[in-house]
Order: C-alpha cells, then sequence, then structure tokens
C-alpha cells in the first residue's frame, strides 16, 4: 500500500489573526500566510515535534469556527500541561477515561492513551493533550 501521511488539519476561525497571535504564542511553528485577505487566505502552523501542520483562515472551510476537536500527543502530560500554560493557554486539569466517563485525574492505573487535558483556541477549537509513553502493538 502507498504510504498515506498526514499533513495538515483544518480548523475553522472566525478571526484569522487573534488565532495567529494565539498559536505563535504557544510557540508554533509559522509556515506560511499566503492569499488575498479578503476572499481567501491561509494561515500554517506547526506544534513543536510535529509532522503534521494546522491551516485556517479565509475560503478554507466552511465548517462553523470552533467545531474542531484534535488530539496532540504527548510523552509527559503535566510538562506539556505546563508548557502550554506558561505561553498562555487555558488548560484543564487532567482527567481520565473510564469506559465512556471522563473522572477527574490521571489514569490511577497510569495506562497510555487513557489520561488528557484540554484547551480551546480563541474560537473554541478543542484540543485535547493524550499522554501515550507505551503505543499500541502495531503503532511505531
Amino acid at each position: 500500500m502507498a504510504d498515506l501521511k498526514l499533513e495538515v488539519v483544518v480548523l475553522p476561525v472566525a478571526d484569522v489573526d487573534r488565532c495567529k497571535d494565539f498559536y505563535e504564542g504557544l510557540g508554533w511553528r509559522l509556515d506560511a500566510d499566503l492569499g488575498d485577505g479578503e476572499t481567501f487566505r491561509v494561515v500554517q502552523y506547526t506544534p513543536p515535534g510535529s509532522d503534521c501542520s494546522i491551516h485556517f483562515g479565509i475560503g478554507v472551510t466552511t465548517a462553523e469556527p470552533g467545531s474542531a476537536v484534535v488530539y496532540l500527543i504527548v510523552s509527559d502530560l503535566d510538562e506539556a500541561r505546563k508548557e502550554l500554560a506558561d505561553r498562555g493557554a487555558d488548560v484543564s486539569e487532567v482527567f481520565h477515561r473510564d469506559g465512556a466517563e471522563l473522572v477527574p485525574g490521571p489514569d490511577p492505573d497510569g495506562r497510555s492513551y487513557f489520561s488528557l487535558a484540554s484547551f480551546d483556541d480563541p474560537d473554541g477549537n478543542r484540543w485535547l493533550l493524550q499522554e501515550i509513553t507505551e503505543r499500541l502493538p502495531g503503532r511505531v
């Protein structure tokens, strides 16, 4: 099978410059800001250590601002929370999954994939920080 690599996730936003300031404040790399600014504009940022970027702008999606949910994988949830909070993100406390239920605090068994935290961008797009210390079989 041909390699299929996820390159970009599109975020629907209402205010491009406000979101640009937010992601720049998080320390994400600005890769592009292209277009005429009136009918089309695409802004691309890449989180530190990621091969996948985000796009937002004018004329890039018809989705409602704030409707995206995106996962960021981290190896140390506490460290990631602190760094993002220090850069201005309003990061939640750690929570974990107990079946379909979300419960306060880290996973009591310390399992990969179960402990999370979240923050929203200025338009309400939700970012979930998921702690993974050991990948599922078949994942590298």
